[in-house]
C-alpha cells in the first residue's frame, strides 16, 4: 500500500506550492477529491484528465485515508 503512495503522490515545493501532486503533474489530490466529491465519476475524471490513470485516483484516496487516520481529536474543557 504504501508503495503505491509513494509511487504515485508527489510532494515538492516548487510544483503547486508543495501540495501533494500526482506523479509530479500539476493535479493535485485535492483538485481529485473536490472532483469525485462534486458527483464526477472515475471514468469522467480519467476523459477529463487523460494524462491521469486509475491507479492515481486509488493512490490520492489511500493517501488521504492515511492522512485522516492519524487525525486525533482532543476534546478540550471535557470532565
Amino acid at each position: 500500500m504504501k508503495e503505491k503512495i509513494s509511487e504515485r503522490i508527489t510532494v515538492d515545493p516548487d510544483v503547486m506550492v508543495g501540495k501533494a501532486t500526482i506523479r509530479g503533474m500539476r493535479i493535485t489530490v485535492e483538485q481529485i477529491l473536490k472532483a469525485l466529491a462534486g458527483g464526477l465519476g472515475t471514468a469522467e475524471l480519467l476523459r477529463e484528465h487523460p494524462e491521469l490513470e486509475e491507479e492515481d485516483i486509488k493512490a490520492a484516496l489511500l493517501y488521504t485515508s492515511e492522512l485522516v487516520q492519524k487525525e486525533r481529536i482532543f476534546a478540550v474543557g471535557r470532565k
